[in-house]
């Protein structure tokens, strides 16, 4: 189990990605109990495993009622999906800059939103989030801009089809969407805004606006993940046993996304005990700071944003 820091350069050594680091660590977070925010943008936004490679599919929901969920649409989305994605890119190596964002790429159930908590908890002047939007009413004592932002549907669906969401998806008739303007909200305050989207989202994040580092949450093999889940429930932290179908869904998801997206990742971490892996988040997101990393030639300094973001 290692820690794996990498980017593909073009004076990498051929058979696979450059390692420049290597630790051992543990992490994960099977059983913990969803919070309402967690389980309704789960709903509108977490594909099922045919849904992986394709947008804007139509889904079976909650109790086999067919619940139509827009996933993941911009206006750039389109011009994104016309091109293949790239395998290698050109990077250059730069001196320690300040990252806008943290992005936590992972399968369902593999432990990003824990780890995006424990993050923001740990350091709250030094890490913040977005809220998302909702076009649903608000529930008895739910105020705006605390767990939600609440918008009227059509509001919403100007703004969608205008490019001003991330990302979005829609599920029992209402609407749910990261506005990108949230996202500099965030960073204008001098915080990294922690984002755990769907892995498309990277082809729009990828540039000087955002700044990411990209972090991927591997899932453990089958045997650990079941022996995890089953540790959660007798430690009264876990309240579903898992079948082995759903354990194997979620490795196969996982190494579906490494497959199709691994170029984009800044760093992977095999998530099998949640301290250890937070522990060696944490000490990846310090280094970053100080040390130097390769960087898109190409997209990052088109527009010399980075430069001007400062060390950090």
């Amino acid at each position: 189990m290692k820690v794996q820091q990498w980017r593909h350069t073009a004076d990498r050594q051929p058979g696979g990605p450059q390692l420049v680091a290597g630790v051992s660590c543990r992490g994960g977070s099977a059983g913990l109990i969803p919070s309402q925010l967690l389980e309704e943008k789960r709903k509108a936004f977490v594909k099922r495993d045919l849904e992986l490679a394709a947008a804007g599919a139509l889904c079976t929901g909650m109790g086999g009622k067919k619940k139509k969920k827009m996933m993941y649409l911009t206006t750039k989305n389109a011009e994104f999906d016309r091109h293949e994605l790239l395998i290698y890119e050109e990077v250059a190596k730069m001196p320690p800059f300040r990252r806008k964002t943290l992005v936590l790429i992972g399968a369902q159930g593999v432990g990003r939103r824990s780890l995006k908590n424990k993050l923001l908890v740990s350091d709250q002047l030094r890490y913040g989030t977005t809220i998302p939007y909702t076009s649903r009413k608000p529930k008895s004592g739910e105020k705006s801009g605390q767990m939600y932002s609440f918008v009227s549907r059509s509001e919403m669906e100007s703004d969608i089809k205008s490019g001003r969401y991330l990302e979005h998806g829609e599920y029992d008739g209402n609407l749910y969407g990261t506005k990108i303007s949230s996202i500099h909200e965030v960073v204008e305050a001098g915080r990294v805004c922690i984002l755990d989207v769907n892995p498309q989202a990277l082809k729009v994040l990828r540039t000087s606006e955002f700044l990411p580092f990209v972090v991927f949450i591997e899932a453990p093999d089958f045997e650990v993940l079941k022996a995890m889940n089953r540790s959660a429930i007798e430690a009264g932290i876990g309240t579903k046993q898992l079948t082995d179908s759903e354990l194997k869904r979620t490795v196969d998801e996982s190494r579906r996304i490494q497959r199709a997206y691994g170029h984009y990742f800044d760093l992977t971490i095999i998530n099998d005990n949640l301290e250890g892996t937070f522990r060696a988040l944490k000490a990846s997101l310090e280094q970053l700071g100080r040390s130097s990393s390769g960087c898109p030639s190409a997209g990052y300094f088109s527009s010399g944003h980075a430069r001007s973001a400062g060390a950090g």
